[in-house]
């Protein structure tokens, strides 16, 4: 079976996707649970922006630069994990992620100062961004190959519950307690850190790939380092991110901003919006991983970004509430149902020798471009009438910048078939 092939005609004749993964559920609920987390805490503060900017005494400009700093942040978080994780080990890496971003997600709350702020939000982000990178490496690699698209579907569902939750919380604790306790919360996470280390084998792929390296090596001679191949599968694939992150960005950084500013006084509460945002968001990666394992991720994909750009004018500036949740379901379902598929699209344009490095390196570059978008949106847009026309635009330019980017297939994809699919192939026959 060719890499091509795999990649745009995944097996249609397995038994169901969900059945497949039951022997692997420990590290599919630890990744979906991260990711869960890292949404968590990354969207409360999307929620509190006005109410911090008031606090603090500053703009929403200046809050941008925060989540830029954020976004660094998760860029060296990226890239540091990911050779973290390819030296030594994706569950050391995973562990180590989960509870440095829970511990600078609860020093936010304590933040009197934007100077403060962005210090915390740039720390956070390295373990925002390293925990992504080592779980999802360590999924990959860890159920079998035909079940690759919905385990990762999975995992990047997690991020819409994070985000309901955060939802649910604002509505909850933002009128009584104030926006400091939503951080506070964050420091729960750490627990997760347990179930990792108790519950979750390391990837059988790496360390295959780690007992060949070392294999002859006597205990004196040092460990030989991979070398990173820029070839056209990773440059594609840190394109690909870097765009797509962008349009991402563009979405629903300041959506709910905007439902809170630019839809009053007829929007009493953005409650719903949000949540049937996420409730399409969730159903859409789901649906997602199960068309890409029928008709591969290209197609799935290229349909999602047509969605995006037919939904996007609703989405922003609906004058009717129906109009308003059902363009919200739509778009929840399309922006995030690609993101289903980015784990293992990812995971096939590099070798397994530097896989995590690579997704790492993509996502690095992915997060420095929803940086940007957080500080282009409300320059371009400084006011309640004009932010959202900035979004709009952003988001159909990407989205047809990521169209074309992902139409532009390499022939080689070095990661399409990994250690140990050979006989899992064989023992499909």
């Amino acid at each position: 079976m060719t890499a091509s092939a795999i990649r745009t005609g995944p097996d249609t004749s397995a038994p169901s996707p969900f059945r497949q993964l039951l022997p692997f559920w420990q590290i599919t609920l630890a990744s979906f649970l991260g990711w869960f987390l890292d949404a968590f805490d990354q969207t409360s503060l999307q929620f509190t922006l006005p109410d911090i900017a008031k606090d603090l005494g500053c703009t929403l400009t200046a809050l941008g630069g925060v989540l830029m700093a954020q976004a660094i942040g998760r860029a060296i978080g990226n890239t540091g994990w990911g050779w973290l994780s390819d030296r030594y080990g994706r569950r050391f890496a995973f562990m180590l992620g989960v509870i440095w971003f829970a511990v600078f997600s609860a020093m936010t709350g304590l933040a009197h100062s934007i100077l403060f702020l962005i210090v915390v939000q740039f720390m956070f982000g390295i373990g925002f961004g390293g925990e992504w990178t080592a779980s999802a490496a360590l999924l990959m690699e860890s159920v079998p190959a035909r079940t690759r698209p919905m385990a990762s579907a999975i995992m990047m569902s997690g991020y819409e519950v994070g985000y309901f939750s955060a939802n649910a919380a604002q509505e909850l604790v933002l009128p009584h307690y104030g926006w400091r306790a939503l951080f506070f919360i964050g420091l729960v996470p750490a627990l997760l850190a347990l179930f990792i280390r108790i519950g979750v084998k390391e990837s059988p792929v790496w360390l295959r790939k780690r007992a060949e390296l070392l294999d002859g090596a006597s205990p004196q001679e040092k460990r030989p380092r991979p070398k990173f191949r820029f070839d056209a599968a990773a440059i594609q694939a840190i394109s690909f991110m870097a765009v797509l992150e962008f349009q991402k960005a563009a979405i629903y950084t300041f959506y709910p901003t905007i439902l809170r500013t630019s839809h009053e006084p007829a929007l009493h509460s953005i409650f719903w919006p949000v949540t049937l945002y996420c409730i399409g968001s969730l159903t859409g990666k789901i649906l997602c991983g199960w068309l890409a394992q029928k008709f591969g991720d290209l197609k799935v994909m290229l349909g999602a970004l047509v969605l995006i750009v037919l939904t996007i004018w609703p989405f922003l500036n609906a004058v009717s509430w129906p109009a308003l949740l059902v363009s919200a379901f739509v778009m929840g379902g399309a922006s995030s149902g690609i993101f289903a598929l980015v784990p293992h699209y990812l995971s096939k344009c590099f070798p397994s020798e530097t896989r995590s490095f690579g997704m790492g390196l993509g996502y690095a570059l992915g997060s420095l471009g929803q940086g940007i978008a957080s500080r282009l949106i409300p320059g371009m847009g400084p006011t309640p009438a004009t932010l959202p026309i900035a979004a709009e635009s952003l988001v159909i330019g990407s989205s047809l910048l990521t169209a074309g980017i992902a139409i532009l297939q390499p022939k080689h994809l070095p990661g399409a078939v990994m250690e140990g699919d050979e006989d899992e192939q064989k023992e499909g026959h």
